[in-house]
C-alpha cells in the first residue's frame, strides 16, 4: 500500500497543484524566487481529496495530541482545513491573522481562546517557516499552550527546520517536496533535465536565480 506521503504528492499533482516555471520564476513574500510553486488551496475545490487531506491530518492530531483542546489555523491558507479538521475533531477553531487588524476590535486571534488552552496549530505549507512560527508566537503570548503544528506539505528548507527546532515547536507533515520532486519524476510530470535545477534551489534557495 502507498505511504500518505506519496499518495499525497501523486494527488498535488493529479490536480495540477505543482506548477514549474525555470524561466520565470515565481517570487514569494521573503524575496525568494522559486522555479516552482505548490498551490495547496486547490485541494478545496476537490471534495475526495478535501476530506481525505483533512481526515488524515485530523488522525495525525489525535494520535500524536489527544489532549488537545484547539484547533488554530494560520491564515489566509489554512482557515479552510482547520475549520474542516476541527469540525471532525469536535474541537473549537480559532485562526491567526499575520498582524493585527488595524479596526474593529484588532484582533489577530479570532475566535475564543481561553488562558492555557492547549493548541495544535494547522497550516497548509511550509517554506521558511517564518509566518508559522510568527502564528505560534502570537498563540503563545495570548496565553495558548502550543502543542505541535501539523501540515500539507513543506518544502524542507535547513533554514526552516532549525526555526522550527529553535522555536522548540514540534511539525508534522503529509509530504514533502523531495517525496513530491521524486513522484513528479517518476510520473513525467517533470523532466529528468530539470532534476538539477530543482535540488540546486532547494539547497540554496535565497541566492537561486539572483545576478552575482
Amino acid at each position: 500500500m502507498e505511504s500518505i506521503e506519496r499518495t499525497v504528492a501523486k494527488s498535488l499533482l493529479d490536480i495540477k497543484a505543482v506548477l514549474l516555471s525555470p524561466e520565470k520564476p515565481f517570487r514569494w513574500a521573503s524575496g525568494w524566487l522559486s522555479p516552482i510553486y505548490c498551490d495547496n488551496r486547490r485541494i478545496l475545490s476537490y471534495p475526495e481529496l478535501r476530506e481525505h487531506v483533512c481526515r488524515w491530518m485530523a488522525d495525525n492530531i489525535i494520535t500524536r495530541y489527544p489532549d488537545v483542546e484547539v484547533i488554530a489555523g494560520v491564515a489566509t491558507g489554512a482557515i479552510a482545513h482547520g475549520a474542516l479538521i476541527a469540525h471532525m475533531l469536535k474541537k473549537p477553531f480559532i485562526y491567526v491573522r499575520p498582524k493585527p487588524k488595524d479596526h474593529g476590535t484588532g484582533s489577530q486571534i479570532e475566535g475564543i481562546l481561553e488562558e492555557g488552552a492547549k493548541v495544535v496549530v494547522v497550516e497548509d505549507l511550509i517554506s521558511t517557516g517564518s509566518s508559522s512560527l510568527a502564528a505560534v508566537d502570537a498563540l503563545v503570548k495570548a496565553g495558548a499552550y502550543v502543542k505541535g503544528m501539523v501540515a500539507i506539505f513543506s518544502y524542507n528548507f535547513n533554514q526552516s527546520r532549525r526555526a522550527f527546532e529553535n522555536a522548540d515547536v514540534e511539525l508534522n507533515t503529509l509530504t514533502n517536496y523531495d517525496t513530491l520532486i521524486d513522484v513528479a519524476r517518476e510520473t513525467g510530470y517533470i523532466n529528468e533535465s530539470d532534476m538539477g535545477m530543482l535540488k540546486e534551489w532547494r539547497y540554496s534557495p535565497s541566492s537561486w536565480g539572483k545576478n552575482e
